[in-house]
């Protein structure tokens, strides 16, 4: 295979093409009469729950995790959003969770459900340098200098298209009650859907990022200084945003250097 190839097939997954077209034409209407046949009742098939259901339970499941391990075995078993029936792996959260710094992205993509961890493909590499230009590394030990990574969904939405609102009010109590177990002193929401979902604001990204804002929920001592940025997919598309980004990592290092002295 050749370089250019190895390229095109990464831009492929990049963008969400995942999935290669039959050799052969393939007859849809047997295929629906064959759907259509009774399913053995021994071996039924799981449905998400209604919606309302759905965000109740999640609340219920949310509220009763006390510790990390206990909110992934509860997402885990969670049958309220249909994306899990799609996705490969629960992609929960990577990093050090007793980091100073929390960042939040939209959802997973095609390497991420692969993998099972989140920001590892070519936006998660850029994440990584992004991160670095400011001394900070999820795999650090230190609490001052490691980040912990998570999104507000756990499951990869089919082609990375962007959630619907009914499969984030269904998440929304899990990445809630996780950044309520981190603990951190700054969280930074990576993307529109991320900071206008946990800001609770109908502002676009554009507005949002590079102000400093306040996190709040129920089972938090006081507010999370909160900083929204661009999402690094949208600078692979749109490299001339790096420098408002670079600022904005400037921010979150001048306030690390406040909590430390």
């Amino acid at each position: 295979m050749t370089i250019q190839s190895i390229q095109l097939l990464n831009w492929y997954q990049e963008i969400g093409i995942d999935t290669a077209v039959e050799e052969h034409p393939i007859n849809r209407f047997q295929q629906a009469a064959v759907s259509q046949k009774p399913k053995d009742a021994s071996n039924p098939v799981k449905r998400a729950l209604p919606q309302q259901d759905a965000q109740q339970t999640s609340q219920q499941l949310a509220a009763q995790a006390n510790t990390l391990e206990e909110l992934k075995e509860v997402m885990a078993a969670f049958e309220g959003c249909a994306l899990k029936a799609t996705a490969t792996n629960l992609v929960f959260a990577d990093g050090n969770p007793k980091s100073t710094v929390m960042l939040v992205g939209e959802a997973p993509g095609a390497d991420e459900d692969r993998q099972g961890l989140p920001f590892v493909g070519l936006s998660g590499q850029l994440l990584d340098r992004v991160l670095a230009s400011i001394g900070l590394d999820r795999k650090s030990e230190t609490t001052t200098n490691s980040v912990y990574i998570s999104n507000i969904l756990p499951w990869r939405p089919p082609g990375n298209r962007q959630p619907t609102t009914t499969e984030i009010a269904a998440c929304y109590p899990f990445i809630e009650r996780h950044i309520e177990l981190i603990q951190p002193k700054i969280v930074i929401f990576l993307g529109g859907v991320a900071a206008k979902t946990l800001l609770q604001s109908n502002e676009g990204i554009m507005r949002l990022r590079g102000r400093w804002k306040e996190y709040t929920s129920p089972g938090l001592n006081q507010p999370i200084k909160a900083l929204a940025t661009f999402h690094p997919a949208f600078l692979l598309r749109s490299p001339a945003q790096k420098a408002q980004v670079w600022r904005d990592f400037l921010m979150v290092q001048k306030e690390l250097e406040g909590l430390s002295s």
